[in-house]
């Protein structure tokens, strides 16, 4: 076999292991394929030549077109987000699409959080901490030094983990009673849901308010499709739900627990809003 034929076929052997490293560093499906197609694009003009680790090597071809993916990303407006096209699955697609079972297998949270961080932070955090690449390499990726690549990818850690404002058994308590709101909001559960908010639990959405488990309820089961891309997550400091569908963060929910129940939640969605709310990962 020789040199190309070699390094396709180590190519195509190693495809999983690579789309799985454009996903998490792009968070687009399509995007990581793309990258894909331009990294081998150049692995195959460079040529493998005496490579001792292949996967290594595409691994770093990889993260450098991702970073400039991100860079592009950063310099460019955002197109404009259409809800109903971003919750309705297309025609003929798999329920769930390949798109969302690949984001539900590294967790729309992270994604989420993942594309706040600057481009060269995400590439040394999801290079050195999903996927065990020496800071060595990543600093040939990023043009720094080992030492500022290990910086970046302390700086984003702190950032995917982030802090929260009460005790780790509160926490919990908060995330069940997210968690139950969460299942019975999918289910289409009027039940669930009056049992678990508050009787006089509050909505406030921008300048609307909505008082009364019966309204607020109702109403919430009218954005069923919603729930369903809905991720508990860290909402400054306490546990919260993103909408993010299709790794894209379309609005947040910060929640109120009060004695067991859902006292009150505000959906935060205008841009400038968003921007200011601090996210994390829960279990990060």
């Amino acid at each position: 076999m020789d040199e190309r034929a070699e390094l396709a076929d180590h190519f195509d052997r190693a495809r999983g292991h690579l789309r799985a490293v454009a996903f998490r560093m792009l968070g687009s499906a399509d995007e990581a394929d793309d990258a894909l197609q331009e990294a081998w694009l150049r692995a195959d003009r460079a040529g493998s030549g005496d490579v001792a680790n292949l996967t290594g090597w595409l691994t770093t071809i990889v993260g450098r077109v991702c970073l400039d993916v991100l860079r592009s990303r950063k310099r460019r407006p955002e197109d404009p987000c259409d809800l109903a096209e971003l919750v309705t699955v297309p025609d003929g697609a798999a329920d769930p699409e390949d798109a969302a079972v690949l984001a539900d297998s590294v967790g729309l949270a992270l994604l989420v959080v993942l594309d706040r961080l600057g481009p060269a932070e995400r590439v040394a955090f999801v290079l050195h901490d999903l996927f065990a690449v020496p800071f060595a390499e990543i600093a040939e990726i990023v043009g720094r030094s080992p030492v500022a690549a290990k910086k970046l990818a302390s700086r984003a850690r702190a950032r995917v983990q982030g802090a929260a404002t009460v005790p780790a058994g509160d926490l919990a308590r908060q995330r069940e009673v997210v968690e139950a709101f969460l299942a019975a909001s999918r289910a289409g559960d009027l039940d669930g849901l009056l049992a678990v908010l508050a009787p006089d639990v509050v909505r406030r959405d921008g300048a609307a308010v909505m008082r009364g488990a019966e309204h607020v309820a109702r109403e919430t089961l009218t954005n069923g499709g919603l729930a369903r891309v809905a991720r508990p997550a860290l909402v400054d400091g306490a546990v919260g739900l993103v909408v993010a569908p299709r790794g894209r963060l379309l609005l947040v929910l910060r929640i109120e627990v009060q004695d067991g129940r859902v006292a009150a939640f505000t959906v935060v969605k205008d841009p400038d809003a968003l921007a200011r709310v601090e996210l994390a990962v829960l279990d990060a």
